[in-house]
């Protein structure tokens, strides 16, 4: 069998005993030297590396893992992984080293680690024996952030799943079309035979009960287009827009319906907002949304307020109604398809308001108390910030 390849380094270090001083300092600096190499190597990694003994100490970190674990290498080196990480030690030791020289389990999870901001951290725990199968296990930790990876996952599952069923009801729509152009052609023809009749209040009656019928079925008709029209998936036509101009739009369209509720309209939106890349048409559509959500969850002498700010990246809506809130279980569903905590709601709006925003890059996001009110935000990416992400 052939014999373990050994470096020159090795070789030195063999001969140890019959180094003089100066081959001696020679050597400790050549070792500095190929450890700093190392570590460089090591800190360019994006994945954090922990090397932890058998008690879970952590004996080394490199710059990965003290950004993920958010604590400094002097903080860091030296505590227990276990307290890092609680339930770790259990799946670790679950079929340990029963027989003494028998390898340690390989340990693959996920958990969530909370500070400074939520994420969702993969680990990889290795055993390695650096002294060969006689010295006392070590374990590499290999950390990796996958949120952004996981959070791609679930969007993806969730559009669609949103797709389907936007198509199922868009489907349901369009076979509701048959029926009421059948109803059309028929109303269409007791008209024209009420009209050859004798005149009389028995005909009156019919013709007065016709012409409710045609305009109902017109009203149902015009329900179904508008319907098809939000739903139905398309890419949007993006323009350069001045999201102020588009909002003041829809309020001046909805003034009314607020004006007949008793709910006030507060909206603060300076002129000098960044413009940002949308569908004019699919902005409205989100802008009625929310304003027609806000007014139906208030009573009489409520209170919208709509303010917006923006920085480097994003322009923000904020939309503030004084209403009941939302119970946090229906907050948790709030963007599921048609679930609704209103009578006669479809539960299909803010689903709608999603879609639109992630199309146009961005997020929408609510904050509730019940008995206090909702806040949804509307987070845009400006325009020039869009050019600049092309463009990397």
């Amino acid at each position: 069998m052939a014999g373990k390849k050994h470096s020159s380094l090795d070789r030195v270090l063999g001969r140890l005993d019959s180094l003089d001083s100066v081959n001696l300092a020679n050597l400790v600096q050549r070792l500095a030297r190929e450890r700093g190499i190392f570590e460089q190597v090591f800190n360019t990694l994006q994945e954090g590396v922990l090397v932890i003994n058998g008690a879970g100490t952590i004996e080394y970190a490199n710059t990965a893992a003290e950004r993920l674990i958010a604590v400094g290498s002097d903080e860091l080196t030296g505590q227990t992984l276990w307290r890092l990480v609680p339930g770790l030690l259990p799946s670790l030791s679950a079929g340990g080293d029963e027989a003494g020289g028998a390898a340690l389990p390989l340990v693959a999870r996920e958990f969530e680690l909370t500070y400074p901001e939520p994420r969702t951290v993969r680990l990889n725990l290795v055993p390695f024996h650096p002294d060969g199968r006689s010295g006392p296990p070590r374990h590499v930790v290999i950390l990796s952030d996958i949120t952004g990876d996981k959070r791609s996952t679930e969007q993806r599952i969730e559009d669609e799943r949103t797709s389907s069923i936007l198509l199922l009801a868009a489907g349901v729509a369009h076979e509701l079309g048959n029926p009421l152009n059948s109803l059309t052609i028929h109303l269409q023809l007791l008209e024209r035979k009420l009209k050859k009749l004798k005149v009389g209040k028995d005909t009156e009656d019919l013709a007065t009960s016709v012409g409710i019928c045609r305009d109902e079925v017109r009203r149902l008709d015009g329900i179904i287009s508008h319907f098809l029209e939000a739903i139905r998936p398309r890419p949007p036509d993006l323009a350069e827009t001045d999201v102020t101009e588009v909002l003041a739009e829809v309020l001046r369209f909805q003034q009314q319906e607020f004006a007949d509720r008793g709910v006030a309209v507060e909206a603060e939106t300076p002129h000098a907002l960044p413009p940002i890349m949308a569908d004019r048409n699919q902005l409205k559509q989100v802008f009625f949304n929310v304003n027609k959500n806000a007014m139906e969850a208030m009573q009489p002498g409520g209170r919208l307020r709509i303010r917006s700010r923006s920085d480097d990246d994003y322009v923000y809506l904020l939309f503030a109604d004084s209403g009941s809130g939302i119970k946090q279980e229906d907050l948790l569903r709030l963007f599921e398809p048609y679930h609704t905590t209103k009578s006669g709601g479809h539960g299909l709006g803010l689903m709608i308001v999603r879609r639109i925003m992630r199309s146009h890059g961005g997020q929408v996001g609510v904050e509730s108390k019940e008995g206090v009110g909702t806040v949804v935000t509307l987070q845009f990416p400006r325009k020039d910030r869009r050019v600049r992400m092309l463009a990397s």
